[in-house]
């Protein structure tokens, strides 16, 4: 007690609520891959965990597109039949993508830059610079998708979102464009990902369609025969002297010293192109093509976070429409789509990327890998879940060290239960009263034995009805006689 000398009137405030546990972010993933540069002032950020909040604040710091070279393949003497892009890099169109469909805030994790290739061992030593980071709770690699070489980069993911519980992983299949191979490659892998930790992952395809803006150069255009392989040079595809005059001044002004001022020239050189000769426009057009068919997982942590920010983490991140998206590389039926969703043999699911008339490109799915586990099939339910648990570890570490006695019981189970309550108001939870919804048991007798208090344990157990989405509306009909 204090020492009162001088008389007077004292006043003392009392504490009677307990300490609140705080609503941790939710949907803040980490993108894992290449990047033009990783710097910041001098210092590498090279397999440095790094938080963005914006495509300017990547850019500053990671750079942009990478100059990528895309091969025409010719099947006439001047008709475009394939375009591939030979090295591709899709992290940074993948952010683009986040940021278009309402993510506000990620983390980029640099594994090289755009000098060598795509290598599996490059993005798991990102993948292991992740580990210790504290804000991600997603785990983006759309790189991933490009090794050819036998990995165990999604397993390894899994495992992390595991050990660290407050993560979810999204995978990418690798490119196809056909139902037929896509069946083949979604076989292929889910043998590759295995049997361990699936609640933690989700995984997605086809690949989209986008529509983002593209300042394509000239000069990244090759043209190859379909039939030989052989190489074509511009020159021999028209006999318009004017159009060759305006393709040698693009040829001579990309190889100027990289300047604003000389790409600002090349730039204007190439919409001249575009702009007033068709062949040329129709070249262009093909590349852009190639070069905005991506992965389908930037898109899809930017709905994530979009309906973590509107309608809170419990509301499966399906039945979304997604930005600056035209569609799937090729849309699968319904019935086409059932093996994806419910796998009998594997018990392994695919969340599908469908367009809908009129409502534009959806994820139609919201299935974890576990997709026949009751518990653990649903998105929402896993990261809920996992949610939770983060919240109320970091709001009950205001009680360690405290006496381990009912008093303090008292406050855990007060704070965890205004924590449900409030959720339940929002919806996350089912039951017309809390005491349907949730439940918090603590105490001598209950939880804990007097060994356990000896220990210095304090066990808390935890039980809540968690919603789950209606995957399934049937309707039944019946044809009723007018009285």
């Amino acid at each position: 007690m204090a020492g009162y000398k001088t008389p007077g009137v004292y006043i003392q405030e009392v504490t009677r609520l307990p300490p609140s546990i705080p609503a941790l972010d939710t949907a803040i993933p980490a993108f894992i891959g290449y990047t033009e540069k990783a710097e910041q002032q001098g210092t590498s950020l090279l397999l440095v965990a790094t938080t963005v909040t914006s495509l300017l604040a990547y850019e500053a710091l990671f750079g942009g597109a990478p100059a990528q070279r895309i091969t025409l393949w010719l099947a006439a003497p001047t008709q475009v039949v394939d375009a591939t892009v030979d090295q591709p890099f899709y992290l940074y169109d993948s952010v683009r993508l986040f940021f278009a469909n309402g993510g506000s805030q990620c983390v980029i994790v640099s594994a090289g830059d755009y000098s060598g290739e795509v290598v599996a061992t490059q993005l798991a030593a990102g993948l292991n610079a992740l580990e210790t980071a504290p804000l991600p709770t997603l785990i983006v690699m759309p790189e991933a998708s490009c090794c050819e070489e036998a990995h165990t980069l999604e397993a390894v993911a899994l495992a992390q979102c595991a050990r660290q519980q407050n993560r979810f992983a999204l995978f990418d299949l690798r490119f196809t464009n056909t139902p037929a191979d896509f069946a083949a490659e979604a076989s292929r892998f889910k043998q590759q990902v295995g049997d361990q930790h699936l609640k933690y992952g989700a995984a997605y395809g086809p690949w989209l369609l986008t529509n983002l803006a593209r300042n394509t150069d000239f000069n990244q255009l090759v043209f190859k025969r379909k039939s030989d392989d052989s190489v074509v040079d511009a020159a021999q595809l028209t006999q318009d002297a004017s159009m060759l005059a305006l393709i040698a001044d693009i040829r001579t002004a990309g190889l100027a010293p990289v300047t604003p001022e000389s790409q600002a020239q090349l730039q204007l050189l190439n919409q001249k192109l575009y702009q007033q000769y068709v062949l040329a426009k129709q070249w262009i057009d093909a590349a852009n093509i190639a070069l905005n068919t991506l992965p389908t997982t930037g898109a899809v942590a930017g709905a994530y976070a979009a309906i973590d920010q509107s309608r809170g983490v419990w509301k499966a991140p399906a039945n979304v429409s997604l930005n600056q998206v035209v569609g799937p590389v090729f849309n699968l039926t319904q019935a086409q789509q059932q093996t994806y969703n419910v796998d009998a043999d594997t018990g392994k699911s695919i969340n599908i990327m469908r367009k809908f008339s009129g409502k534009g490109t959806l994820i139609w799915g919201a299935r974890t890998l576990a997709g026949n586990d009751n518990e653990w099939r649903y998105v929402n339910v896993r990261r809920l879940l996992s949610w939770v648990e983060a919240s109320i570890s970091h709001g009950l570490q205001a009680l360690v060290f405290e006496p381990n006695d009912a008093n303090t019981w008292l406050r855990a189970q007060a704070m965890i239960e205004n924590f449900l309550t409030l959720l339940w108001r929002q919806g996350a939870l089912q039951g017309s009263k809390p005491e349907h919804a949730f439940f918090v048991n603590i105490g001598l007798g209950k939880t804990m034995t007097a060994t356990d208090i000896t220990q210095g344990l304090m066990l808390i157990e935890i039980g809540m009805a968690a919603v789950r989405p209606a995957e399934f509306i049937m309707l039944k009909l019946t044809q009723q006689q007018a009285v």
